[in-house]
Order: C-alpha cells, then structure tokens, then sequence
C-alpha cells in the first residue's frame, strides 16, 4: 500500500523572494582622443623598440597604425590583427584573409598578435628596394617619411602624407621618436581626460567623407565641427568618429 502524502509543515513552504532589478549598466563610451591614448599606450613602447632596431620614425609607424586600423577598431585589425593594412603579396605564407579594399576581396596578412604586424611592418619596409630611400631621411623628419612612402607606392590614397602628418601633429606623436620618449598615461588617466555626453551625436567617418559634406549632412558648419574635435585642420580619416555640435 502507497503511504498516504504527509502534508507539508509551513517551515518547509519554500519562501517566494521578490526578483530584484538590477539597474542596467551603461557602456562607457570612449572618445577619439581617448582612443587614442589607450592606443598609444599600448603600441608606443613597441613601435619605438622597432624604431630603435629597423631606424623607422616610431611617430610614423604609429600614425601609419592609426590610420590604417581606425585607432585598433578597423576589421583587419579586429580580425586579422593587421594594423598596417599589408596585402598577402607574392610569398606570403602566413595566415590571411579578403576584404575589400582598393579592390573587391583583396587578400590581406593576419597574425596571431598585432606585435607581429608591427614588427611585419618594420620588416616589409626595410626589406624592399622600393622604400630603401626612405632611409636616408633623418628619423625625426617624420614629414619627409610621410611623403616618401606615398613616392613609393605604400597608398594610393593622395591625401595619405597629410593624413598622417595631421595625425602626428595632432597627438605629438614626433615625442616618440626622441630618446626620451612618452611616458604611459594609466587606464584612469585617460578615462577620466574626457567623457563624451551620451545625448551628443557621432558620426563615424567612411570613405569620401569630408569635412563639408558631414557639415552640410547635419546642417552645422565645418568650423563648428573642427572647434568640438579640437581639429586644426580638415583632415579626417576612415574610422575617426566625430562629435556633431548641437543647431544653434
């Protein structure tokens, strides 16, 4: 015969607990210039390592690096750990991947960790004929580095010595390239340096924009632009996200 069920003592009721809510944490948005810093941060040290043993400007390779990755946030870089956007080409036997660039699913190097781009990036511009004469220039002329490689075919783009020229004026990148260098910002500094309002809003640089056609997207002038971005001229770069000043 099956016992009878016992009937539950109101100790053992399992007591019901209210759900409590957790309020939702808001993501900390970084600026561009924020960006920056944690990117410098953590590239600096190895970009003037590399300068130091292949006699490429650190400010160059590190404003090449910006550029070229969208400050660490671009798709090769993210993916492919590619900072310097550097093609498979012939004898290439590292790992790879396509993306379309000047072309539609061009072939691109990829590595384990982006230090190895870095150093890639020293070896591919020290080992081709085509950049030797590069090498003549004093490591501190990062201007004349910045139009010799678009002489030498690194970029099709005709705005490229400009665009990083911009770059390393922008964030005295040329500090790099002396002996004394940069010292780190630590994780608080840079965070607490700027902190972008949530209600501003942000575009986020694509190819053919300009400084013009953004300014007349949202109905604001390119010198308000330029004032809210701390910009000192017009150059802007795929990837860089710009705050768009509020109608007047």
């Amino acid at each position: 015969m099956r016992s009878k069920p016992q009937p539950v003592s109101k100790k053992e009721v399992a007591v019901k607990k209210k759900a409590v809510k957790i309020p939702p944490v808001k993501a900390v948005k970084l600026t561009q210039e924020q960006k920056v810093k944690a990117y410098l941060n953590r590239f600096g040290p190895i970009a003037r390592a590399e300068m130091r043993q292949y006699k490429i400007p650190a400010s160059i390779t590190l404003a090449q690096g910006i550029l070229e990755s969208g400050t660490g946030e671009g798709t090769l870089a993210k993916v492919g750990n590619n900072h310097f956007g550097i093609k498979c080409h012939r004898g290439w036997n590292g790992g790879r991947m396509y993306h379309d660039d000047d072309a539609k699913g061009e072939c691109f190097r990829t590595y384990e960790d982006p230090a190895e781009s870095y150093r890639d990036h020293s070896v591919f511009l020290s080992g081709r004929q085509r950049y030797a004469f590069l090498f003549k220039f004093h490591k501190r002329d990062y201007k004349a580095w910045a139009r010799g490689l678009k002489k030498a075919g690194y970029a099709t783009d005709p705005k490229y010595p400009k665009k990083l020229i911009s770059i390393i004026q922008r964030y005295e990148l040329y500090r790099y390239d002396t002996k004394k260098g940069v010292k780190a910002q630590s994780d608080k500094e840079y965070q607490k340096s700027i902190v972008r309002n949530t209600q501003d809003k942000i575009h986020s640089v694509e190819v053919g924009d300009t400084l013009y056609s953004i300014a007349r997207q949202y109905s604001v002038s390119v010198n308000e632009i330029k004032k809210h971005n701390k910009l000192n001229d017009n150059t802007i770069f795929k990837g860089q996200e710009l705050i768009i000043p509020k109608k007047k």
